[in-house]
């Protein structure tokens, strides 16, 4: 047998250059018919000589028992096909078995079901990327809910996929829908499905609760069996990736949503269903939806988080300020899509808008300001209050306040001021401390010891040579020297 190159070169010769057999043969030195097979068949397929297997007579046995349990593992099937015989290893066993899973799971039928009108809803998420806030990159979710009836499409988009979130969805989409079906069909999300044990289903609590509160039955697909919600796969999630997704750019959460609550009014639920050959739209029988409860519960994010000593608390990334009287105590705090609220022992402290960037710090320009001005008040010591008191009777109190705030403007101590102001208060009397203007003690203390002991005039200074005493000499201005000391 050829190997490839040979054969190329006998069909470049013969169908390129247009040789003939006669000269193809005397050139690569090979017999006419030789040539003739491999241009008739390029690459003959070798006769594949037939194995037998130890396991190909037991095939039917393993089939059968396959057959009441098929995920009976490799180990129990070979301890049943040892008494009869079989001496083969457990490596070709597990193979045979895997390859007949595969066939039963790709050739297992189902019953295509058509709900009635307001009868089913059925819901999934999706995975859609994520959001750019500036450099912070935030996960995108689509929350897809679809009328198993009419095919009317629900949409919304998160963050998050939380029980929170995944409860507010639903309550969305019921609200726009205007009622709620009598079933809801789910994939095995944990949110809602605790646990699935064969046809055993255990559904988390706070899910049932929800379900009680609006009354629908929710039903939960086998594992691996995604076609008994397959109008949510397929029309629901797969058509918001490839009509509604490509080509789009988005700003925001709030975008994303706009953008599409506007392309299912106008493209989503207007189409001609290529099934119902109706539109969604028209479809679909608000008459036949359950109605929805009066009073709904709080199904907003919920946390707890301490006000530190900086008048902040740390949540999803960010740090909210929170009031100075609350430093040390623990809040709830309350976040959906729009807003986070921060509460105290149920009394709403301050609400925040939403925010998707992370590393920020909001509100604090308000609560600083109050901080700031309840410690003004709050670090006055008691010297101070009494000095405000004593000065109060001759001065008024705003008259006092600017005086100490130009102290504590200055570069001393303003602790030390109060006290020295107070003990020349002691010392000399209020009345004649009042009237000082001079910003310091010390310059307070000067004054009242220049005016409240004033020194004897000297005589004038008599020189040894008599005519000299009685020169006069011209009157000198010192206006010259002040004005050269004031524009320095």
């Amino acid at each position: 047998m050829l190997n490839a190159q040979p054969i190329n070169e006998i069909h470049r010769l013969y169908h390129d250059e247009h040789w003939s057999m006669r000269k193809i043969a005397r050139h690569l030195h090979l017999a006419r018919k030789t040539i003739r097979k491999y241009l008739d068949s390029p690459a003959p397929v070798p006769a594949l000589r037939q194995r037998t297997s130890k396991l190909d007579p037991f095939k039917a046995t393993v089939a059968e028992l396959l057959e009441p349990d098929p995920h009976a593992s490799a180990v129990v099937i070979r301890q049943r096909l040892q008494p009869l015989g079989y001496q083969g290893g457990i490596t070709i066993l597990r193979a045979y078995i895997s390859s007949l899973r595969t066939k039963l799971h790709q050739l297992r039928a189902f019953v295509r079901m058509e709900p009635g009108a307001g009868e089913r809803f059925e819901i999934d998420w999706g995975h859609f990327g994520a959001l750019d806030y500036q450099g912070d990159k935030r996960k995108l979710y689509a929350f897809c809910l679809v009328e198993g009836h009419s095919r009317l499409l629900y949409v919304e988009f998160t963050h998050r996929q939380s029980f929170d979130t995944f409860i507010r969805c639903h309550i969305h989409a019921f609200q726009v829908l205007g009622g709620v079906a009598r079933e809801c069909w789910y994939d095995n999300l944990s949110t809602a499905v605790a646990e699935h044990d064969g046809t055993l289903i255990r559904f988390n609590p706070r899910f049932l609760a929800f379900a009680r509160e609006y009354g629908f039955y929710p039903r939960a697909c086998n594992p691996g069996a995604g076609w008994g919600k397959g109008k949510v796969e397929r029309g629901g999630v797969g058509y918001v990736r490839q009509n509604f997704w490509p080509l789009r750019h988005f700003t925001d959460l709030a975008d994303v949503n706009r953008q599409a609550r506007e392309w299912l009014k106008d493209v989503a639920n207007q189409r001609l269903h290529r099934e119902t050959r109706e539109r969604p739209c028209d479809r679909f029988r608000l008459d036949c939806l359950r109605s929805l409860p009066t009073l709904t519960s709080d199904y907003r994010d919920t946390a707890e988080a301490l006000v530190q000593k900086h008048i902040r608390l740390q949540f999803d990334g960010n740090r909210y300020c929170a009031a100075p009287s609350l430093v040390g105590q623990r809040l709830t705090v309350k976040a959906d899509a729009s807003s986070v609220t921060l509460y105290h022992q149920d009394r709403e402290v301050v609400r925040y808008p939403r925010c998707w960037r992370r590393g920020l710090t909001l509100g604090a320009e308000r609560f600083e300001k109050e901080l700031l001005a309840r410690r003004a008040a709050a670090q006055r010591s008691q010297a101070h209050q009494r000095l405000i008191a004593l000065l109060a009777g001759l001065c008024p109190t705003e008259t006092v306040e600017a005086y100490l705030r130009g102290l504590a403007d200055s570069d001393r101590s303003l602790s030390r001021q109060i006290n020295e102001l107070l003990q020349l208060v002691r010392q000399y009397g209020t009345e004649a401390v009042a009237p000082a203007r001079a910003f310091g003690a010390d310059y307070v203390a000067n004054l009242l010891r220049q005016q409240l002991s004033p020194r004897e005039p000297q005589p004038p200074l008599q020189l040894g040579d008599p005519e000299l005493n009685q020169l006069v000499t011209d009157p000198l201005s010192l206006m010259e020297y002040d004005a050269f000391i004031l524009d320095a």
